[in-house]
């Protein structure tokens, strides 16, 4: 691996919670690997060619990635006054990747719902392999309402994940 190789944890969050995971990921993958959070509306719609491993991660908005109608609707139950308007939705059906296809990894934050179907994190690991990207993993992480907060234990399990994502994609021990 090169000085270079980093990993970037491309996010969508409406009520800070997909935030906070994003960031908690992003802290556990810097024990084997530089890396960023990004918000998706600020995120470039190229894959940079240093970019190791790409983190793509959303709330799960009508069982699957979130539409602008789906944000609009989740913004009234907590009197958003400005939308998100770009979600990873619309963020991957620009994105053009580099001439190395980094790894990939999806997340979504969610209610904790028995037997509800449907994933962000499915979604866009779905769309991500018909683009090329070789998946390394997905997960989930709950929250106890739609607007939060995020339940117990799951920051926590989500910076353990974003280790093993660096272990699994560097192959290497953490750095110093």
């Amino acid at each position: 691996m090169s000085e270079k190789d980093r990993a970037v944890i491309v996010y969508e969050s409406m009520f800070g919670n997909t935030e906070q995971i994003a960031r908690a990921i992003r802290d556990g993958l810097r024990a084997y690997v530089p890396a960023e959070t990004v918000p998706v509306n600020q995120a470039p719609d190229a894959v940079s060619d240093d970019v190791r491993l790409l983190v793509v991660g959303g709330p799960t908005h009508a069982f699957s990635m979130s539409r602008l109608s789906t944000r609009q609707e989740a913004g009234k139950q907590a009197d958003l006054v400005t939308p998100v308007e770009v979600g990873i939705r619309e963020w991957l059906a620009v994105l053009k990747p580099g001439t190395e296809k980094p790894w990939v990894a999806t997340f979504d934050t969610r209610v904790k719902v028995r037997l509800l179907p449907g994933s962000a994190a499915r979604s866009a690991a779905k769309l991500l392999r018909r683009m090329g990207y070789r998946l390394s993993d997905s997960a989930s992480f709950f929250v106890s309402d739609t607007t939060g907060p995020i339940r117990d234990d799951e920051l926590e399990r989500a910076q353990h994940w974003g280790e093993e994502l660096g272990r699994r994609v560097t192959g290497s021990a953490k750095v110093a």
